[in-house]
């Protein structure tokens, strides 16, 4: 079910744009149908009132909890059933982000991250997207939103930007806190470039990791062959026309994207440029051989860039105390059901 099939259902009992859009922002707001000063029976035609619970227990049933994870930092991981009984995670983050799946799975296959392991099952809808949200809501404020969670973006794009749009119109989430995660697909910086000046214009994000094209390679498997450089350049690009930088993201995996080198990568690739860097020292996950540095180490790296002009905020995953991380909580649901 995407939204514009909502949209149409709506319209089918009567609803006019205005009504259609009073009635989706309370849902994905998380706030009563009859909140507000004009109630329903004051607004909104007599078939679609009628009709209303029904519809909104549908929607309720797109993202269901499973169970909900939470972590010393402030986080809460969330294990989700979609109607179909696939599961996904969203993360509820300090400071009232929430990073929201895509997809049920994911084709890219980072080599640090538990959903790559299983690859793609299905693209979600944009409505299970957006319901994603509105769960959320119900247990905490949500002002950020980030598609960063399990999937690519870009190989789900019509229904990423379907939500987008939602969420910037009637979702009372600031644009610029709308942040589309990629690995690099050309479709995303294409599909970027042609929004108009009244369209919902996300922040872009950047999920790089190295500095050198075959160390990148070997860490995204599946992600497209362009350069680091191109990469980056495509980024800034739009963030110039947005005014939103760029947000780099890079999981510090000690012995691989850690050393002198890779300082001195990112120091040639971003001073100057419009980009924040987030560092994020890999998720524990078990059977990956992969580990974080240590703390002084991580330290070292942020202070560095920091010092020689690189705008750099070295953050911590969510959830680590629960071992929640990168579609391990999927993981959990998945080796039960075939046990």
């Amino acid at each position: 079910m995407n939204l514009s099939t909502l949209r149409q259902r709506l319209e089918a009992l009567g609803a006019s744009p205005a009504h259609a859009a009073h009635v989706l922002r309370r849902w994905v707001q998380a706030r009563p149908q009859d909140s507000g000063r004009r109630k329903p029976e004051h607004y909104l035609p007599l078939a679609l009132r009628h009709a209303l619970p029904a519809l909104l227990g549908e929607w309720t049933a797109l993202a269901r909890l499973l169970s909900a994870h939470p972590a010393a930092d402030g986080s809460e991981r969330l294990l989700i059933a979609l109607a179909d009984g696939q599961t996904v995670e969203s993360v509820l983050l300090p400071k009232g982000g929430l990073c929201v799946s895509t997809q049920v799975g994911c084709a890219v296959g980072c080599v640090f991250c538990k959903t790559g392991e299983g690859g793609l099952s299905r693209q979600m809808v944009s409505a299970e997207i957006v319901a994603q949200v509105a769960l959320a809501r119900a247990r905490r404020a949500v002002t950020k939103v980030v598609f960063m969670g399990m999937g690519e973006p870009a190989h789900n794009l019509d229904a990423v930007m379907e939500a987008i749009d939602l969420l910037g119109r009637e979702g009372a989430i600031g644009h610029k806190n709308l942040v589309l995660s990629t690995v690099g697909d050309a479709r995303v910086f294409e599909r970027l470039a042609a929004l108009g000046a009244d369209d919902v214009k996300p922040a872009l994000a950047l999920s790089l990791h190295s500095t050198r094209d075959d160390r990148r390679a070997a860490l995204l498997p599946h992600a497209p062959k362009v350069t680091v450089e191109q990469l980056v350049a495509l980024g800034e690009r739009y963030a110039r026309a947005s005014g939103y930088p760029i947000q780099v993201q890079w999981t510090l995996i000690e012995g691989v994207n850690d050393g002198d080198d890779e300082v001195e990568g990112i120091v040639a690739l971003l001073r100057g440029r419009s980009a924040i860097l987030n560092m994020i020292p890999v998720n524990h996950v078990e059977g990956f051989a992969h580990r974080r540095p240590g703390g002084d180490r991580c330290t070292e790296i942020f202070r560095t860039l920091n010092q020689r002009g690189v705008l750099t905020r070295l953050r911590q995953s969510a959830g680590q105390d629960v071992d929640a991380g990168c579609g391990q909580l999927r993981s959990r649901v998945i080796a039960l059901k075939a046990a």
